[in-house]
């Protein structure tokens, strides 16, 4: 008996399955979240902070870093 049948046999390929559904749903819920968004100045905000070189900042308002 082979790996392969081994593996073929142990039903791994839910896994894949699973996987393949979790990162559609978390593409989809972050394309929707980013079209809902109709604060463009927050949006603005956040898009500058990884070229920012001043103190450290939250992404949301009355958070600390």
């Amino acid at each position: 008996m082979r790996l392969s049948d081994v593996v073929s046999h142990a039903g791994l390929a839910v896994y894949a399955e699973v996987a393949l559904v979790l990162f559609f749903l978390a593409f989809v819920v972050i394309g929707v979240r980013l079209l809902v968004r109709r604060d463009r100045h927050e949006l603005e905000r956040m898009s500058r902070m990884p070229l920012d070189d001043g103190a450290p900042e939250s992404p949301r308002p009355g958070v600390k870093p």
